[in-house]
């Protein structure tokens, strides 16, 4: 299960508004080297996507992990560019789709709240269909070797 639009939206205001603060800095960290599956309305995950791509620092090594520009200027001028001019995130984005960047989340937004973050970004809702799926999977493929026993 993907963050919905409110986490989302959350997610995206702590990114970009508590960069400077050194306490938030590896979570945010943490939170851009993330997949961007994990952000489920698709406004957000293209934001996300530009955020990811406009803050990763130039590695000169292709086998080294990703490492991220958070704070100072080079944060600061990706958040500013992308209010300014939301079609660089992707053409379809409005002025409005971008606004919430760089304002605080409040503060219901504490470490507590990051670890839930976390849980619904990996967090896989059991899906009926798929269980019945493979459960009749389970009974086709005992019943074929019950078949392949008899004819040998």
């Amino acid at each position: 299960m993907a963050l919905d639009a409110e986490h989302g939206k959350k997610m995206l205001q702590l990114l970009t508004s508590r960069y400077d603060d050194r306490h938030w800095r590896k979570k945010i960290e943490k939170t851009l080297s993330l997949p961007q599956s994990g952000v489920g309305d698709e406004t957000q995950r293209r934001i996300f996507l530009y955020l990811k791509h406009g803050l990763k620092a130039y590695k000169s090594h292709r086998a080294d992990p990703d490492s991220w520009i958070v704070g100072g200027f080079a944060t600061q001028e990706t958040i500013a560019r992308a209010k300014f001019n939301p079609s660089l995130v992707e053409p379809s984005l409005t002025p409005a789709d971008v606004d919430m960047l760089g304002t605080d989340p409040g503060p219901e937004v504490d470490e507590v709240w990051w670890d839930d973050m976390l849980v619904a970004w990996f967090e896989e809702p059991l899906d009926e269909t798929a269980s019945q799926e493979s459960n009749t999977d389970e009974e086709s493929a005992s019943h074929e070797a019950n078949e392949n026993t008899a004819k040998a």
